[in-house]
């Protein structure tokens, strides 16, 4: 399964973005600001791009299985989750359906849809990867 996260706004706030699943369009994303290499404000600074490898695991922040995005240089811990702002995302990327500047809704709904896609995957025993430009 390819995921790609094409970041399309970069302000000072958040980054927005949009996930595709497989080449089709699935939702709208939101992160933290994306900085200067090198530069790195903790839980205020969106992941480098690149491409990375996704497990699903127990997260011990939220205590249920979460996709994890594995080998982020410089960062731990980064999950793909449900929240409306940046302040939710504290380095991770978040799902939903773009509201206003800087906001995404139906955040929940989205990504339990996403999760359970990526459950299919893992059961039929494909490799779940995110390439984020």
């Amino acid at each position: 399964m390819e995921l790609k996260l094409k970041r399309t706004e970069y302000e000072k706030t958040y980054t927005a973005g949009e996930l595709r699943v497989n080449g089709v369009y699935f939702c709208d994303t939101l992160e933290d600001q994306v900085r200067p290499h090198g530069e790195k404000v903790y839980g205020e600074t969106a992941i480098p791009a690149g491409k990375y490898k996704i497990i699903i695991n127990k997260s011990p922040k939220y205590g249920r299985e979460m996709p994890l995005l594995c080998d982020v240089p410089g960062f731990t811990g980064i999950r793909i989750h449900s929240g409306n702002t940046a302040d939710d995302s504290h380095g991770c990327v978040l799902v939903g359906i773009k509201t206003t500047a800087g906001r995404i809704g139906q955040s929940r709904d989205t990504y339990a849809k996403l999760f359970e896609v990526m459950q299919k995957a893992v059961e039929n025993k494909e490799e779940i990867w995110i390439e984020i430009l």
